[in-house]
């Protein structure tokens, strides 16, 4: 549990690579993802790096991929994933890349651009089809019309200008114009010509029964055929700008029936001819994508492993003579070894005869925080980075919250039934891990319940537990072991017991207990073996008695991991080697807790040992005792407030103590700070040269490549890498004020220690009451499950015979929906968000700062898997 109980130890290092081995020494690290680089050239815009070309060689290259990955997904083509992680490729091989998906991008674009054309001259056929037949028609209506008329009415009939298309004068010909539009604009279609031509114009539409295609969008729409009959040049422009301004199509239509039916002939023969070529031009593109689906993912990986490292070698040092890149990194030292053989194995396949260099060096900065997590721990450790990121080396809180964070929620969630219900759910993650790990949930909401899958089932275990401690079972008691009490022992008659509603069972009376004589003088036996007794299921102060027992136990585990705390605070003191905060802070912090909250504890052990069955009622309160010993009351026997002998000496003496506490908290640790730093000022002596010359004997032996010194040993091949220039020069020393020690100011140091001591000592009090919220919640989600119980599920086997069989499992599924939703989610939810407070602010405040930064190494695999920024 090392790495996990303080994070790894963790070092500064410098490489000096050479340019043509940089890049594959770079891939390797990123296989290994062990390093954190350091960008070495924050000045710098990133429009104006080295390798800026490289890398929107790659955006391109991932934007040609990205359009092949549409076309996938429109065509419905799955990708093939056969798990493979190929290494990044050398820059050489980007030529070819580049080459390959340039051929692959245009040929889909000219399959696309083909296709569309040909979909486009396929529609405008289909709707020609149709309108030479829906224009057929209409003529052939109207000329049955006409022909089914009397004799007398004929020469009337000639007259209309529908019906009469070829009038024998020129004045009484009609013209007409045909074409489609979209169905859901035939209404404003037909009301604006109606308009625009004064009622001069007839319109004539009918819906099309096949749905179209767009050729552009692929979206299917409907369309209905439209045929305008009009006189006039005018009418006729006017038409076709109203046509035009509602994007209909026109089509020109013959006036005889010949031409008409030999236009049709010859638009069906176009029409099979271009259905063999889009059906052949649709094939060609399958068999292009489907090649494309198999390698796609492969090639997404290669363009990002080598987007990553041209993005990392951004972040080098590089000398004037461009021979070699200089870079930082923090790295775990247990794992430098590692590294360095990656370095090797880079230099190696780069072909380079100059070795790489990695040498670690001296700094003031704090380096960043790294866990080493598993996939069980993952999600605990993901709870504590909510919070902050720990310090430097500091005391990890997750290896202690894998237990207490499950165990303080089941103490708010204890139920048999909904534990089981949540321990199910959660091994149904567990055992399909591999398979939501091969495509991740894209519900978020579902993705992070997958993420915290093995904590969901320490909580369903613990739930579990508590629930058989509180005996519940969906608010149902379980008589495991046998009730404790008897209550024919209480000898009450057949009247007193007709005649009263709620009746006493006294302990003090013998037999009616089986609890040990110690505790019960009457009792005759053990007590209920494990739990609560089930006879309190039927019990009218269930609730009192069982408040007490849960209210109490709440302070006690609250006090428990109060004092955790504070002992892992001690752990951090003695590593960080701080004495003065041990000896001015954590100490009376400790004294003062215990003698508050610890002495509170202590009377509530002290009252259950002492104070049985045949005294309780002459039991003080302890609640009132605590008050009064803060208000110097002396407590009296008489007045029943009272618990042992000299206990208001006891009580005062606590009571000072925690007073005195304050000012040793308060003012102790100023005054040494104070003194310190006076003896230093005294015995400062400073140094300075009047002059600074950077080629002075102190710099003999030695080069710079971009603000590096670089050791140089002109009989040797070796090169040591120093430190930075900017580190101890004078002329840049103010750019790293990290690295110099802040001007001591009293009233600063004063005014943070007064902060600290009253949120420490108002703190002792409000997070004991805030454990009471253990009590709270575990009251509320019993009663809401007898709630939930009696008013639907007890409804309906309290009735008899097959209707109540029949209502039973109707209101089952009533009953299993409400507890899911409610019980399990909201209220799950509800505990599962308290138990998060009483972590992050009563159980962390007490030594964990979380002012680090996480550990973000230069990784291939969390760059796949998108969990990183590229």
């Amino acid at each position: 549990m090392g790495s996990l109980f303080r994070s790894e130890e963790m070092c500064l290092a410098q490489l000096y690579l050479q340019s043509e081995a940089a890049f594959a020494c770079v891939s390797e690290l990123g296989e290994l993802g062990l390093a954190q680089f350091r960008d070495l050239n924050p000045n710098v815009n990133a429009f104006q790096r080295k390798f800026v070309n490289e890398v929107r060689r790659c955006d391109e290259m991932e934007r040609k991929l990205r359009f092949l990955e549409r076309e996938l997904k429109k065509d419905k083509i799955p990708i093939l994933d056969t798990g493979d992680d190929p290494v990044a490729p050398p820059p050489r091989e980007m030529i070819g890349l580049e080459a390959k998906f340039e051929k692959l991008e245009n040929e889909m674009k000219e399959v696309n651009t083909n296709q569309e054309a040909l979909k486009r001259n396929f529609l405008e056929l289909t709707e020609l089809k149709h309108i030479l037949r829906k224009t057929q028609s209409f003529f052939e209506e109207a000329a049955m019309y006409h022909g089914n008329q009397p004799s007398e009415t004929n020469q009337a009939e000639e007259e209309n200008l529908l019906v009469n298309d070829y009038a024998k004068t020129p004045y009484t010909k009609l013209g007409f114009v045909a074409g489609v539009i979209l169905r859901e604009k035939v209404p404003a279609f037909e009301r604006v010509l109606w308009r625009a031509c004064r009622g001069n114009v007839f319109l004539r539409h009918a819906e099309i029964e096949t749905t179209f295609e767009d050729p552009h969008t692929g979206d299917t729409v409907n369309k209905c055929v439209f045929i305008i009959f009009f006189q006039g040049d005018q009418l006729k422009t006017r038409v076709k700008k109203i046509c035009e301004g509602f994007r209909a199509t026109l089509y020109p239509c013959p006036e005889t029936p010949q031409e008409r039916r030999e236009i049709a002939i010859g638009v069906m023969t176009r029409i099979e001819d271009l259905q063999t070529v889009l059906n052949q031009t649709e094939d060609h593109r399958k068999i292009v994508l489907s090649q494309v689906a198999l390698d796609i993912r492969v090639w997404f990986i290669k363009v990002r492993k080598i987007k990553a490292i041209y993005h990392t070698l951004n972040l080098f040092n590089v000398n004037i003579a461009e021979k070699c890149l200089i870079a930082e990194c923090w790295c775990p030292v247990v794992e430098i070894d590692r590294i360095q053989f990656a370095l090797r194995k880079g230099t190696e396949l780069s072909g380079s005869s100059v070795p790489s260099i990695m040498q670690r060096m001296n700094t003031k900065e704090a380096p960043p925080t790294y866990n080493r997590t598993d996939k069980f721990t993952q999600g605990f450790q993901a709870i504590i980075d909510a919070f902050g990121i720990a310090n430097y080396r500091e005391v990890n809180p997750a290896p202690f919250t894998i237990i207490t964070f499950p165990f303080l929620f089941a103490v708010m969630f204890g139920d048999i039934g909904h534990g089981i219900l949540m321990f199910l759910f959660a091994l149904y993650l567990v055992l399909s891990e591999k398979k939501y790990l091969a495509k991740r949930p894209e519900n978020e909401i579902f993705e992070m319940m997958f993420d915290g899958r093995y904590l969901i089932l320490l909580m369903g275990i613990f739930s579990m537990y508590t629930g058989f401690l509180y005996n519940e079972c969906f608010s149902r008691s379980i008589n495991v072991f046998g009730s404790a009490w008897n209550v024919n022992a209480m000898n009450y008659t057949n009247t007193t017991l007709q005649a009263s509603g709620t009746l006493t069972l006294n302990p003090n009376v013998y037999g009616v207990f089986r609890g040990t004589p110690i505790m019960y003088p009457n009792g005759t036996g053990d007590p209920y073996p494990y739990g609560i007794d089930p006879i309190w299921q039927s019990a009218g102060n269930k609730i009192s008695v069982q408040n007490s027992y849960k209210m109490k136990n709440a302070v006690i585990m609250g006090l428990l991991q109060m004092i955790f705390g504070l002992v892992l605070a001690f752990y951090n003191h003695r590593y960080n080697k701080d004495y003065l905060a041990l000896f001015c802070e954590w100490i009376p912090q400790l004294i003062f807790l215990l003698c508050l909250i610890g002495y509170l504890c202590v009377l509530i052990f002290y009252k259950w040992a002492v104070w049985n069955v045949s005294n309780s009622n002459s039991a003080p309160s302890l609640l009132i005792g605590l008050i009064n010993m803060f208000m110097f009351t002396k407590p009296t026997w008489a007045k029943k407030t009272q618990l042992y002998s000299n206990q208001n000496e006891v009580q005062i003496t606590i009571v000072i103590i925690a007073i005195l506490c304050v000012p040793w908290m308060l003012l102790t640790k100023p005054i040494i700070l104070y003194l310190r730093n006076k003896a230093k000022m005294k015995q400062l002596v400073l140094h300075v040269d009047p002059i600074y010359n950077h080629d002075s004997t102190a710099n003999m032996g030695t080069t710079r490549y971009a603000g590096v010194r670089v050791a140089v040993d002109e009989t040797s091949d070796d090169v040591a890498i120093l430190d930075h220039d900017h580190l101890d020069d004078p002329e840049t020393a103010s750019i790293t004020p990290k690295d110099e020690e802040e001007k001591f100011d009293m009233s600063e140091v004063l005014i943070y220690q007064v902060i600290h001591t009253i949120e420490y000592c108002l703190s002792c009090i409000s997070h004991t009451a805030s454990y009471l919220r253990l009590w709270a919640l575990s009251l509320a989600h019993s009663e809401l499950s007898e709630v939930l119980w009696t008013m639907v599920m007890h409804s309906g086997l309290s009735v008899k015979g097959i209707l109540g069989a029949f209502m039973s499992f109707l209101i089952f599924w009533g009953f299993a929906g409400l507890t899911v939703g409610i019980l399990l989610v909201m209220e799950g939810l509800s505990a599962f968000l308290h138990a998060l407070r009483l972590h992050w602010v009563e159980f962390q405040s007490k030594f964990y700062k979380g002012e680090g930064y996480l550990f973000t190494p230069f990784s291939f695999s969390l760059i796949v898997e998108g969990r990183v920024d590229e």
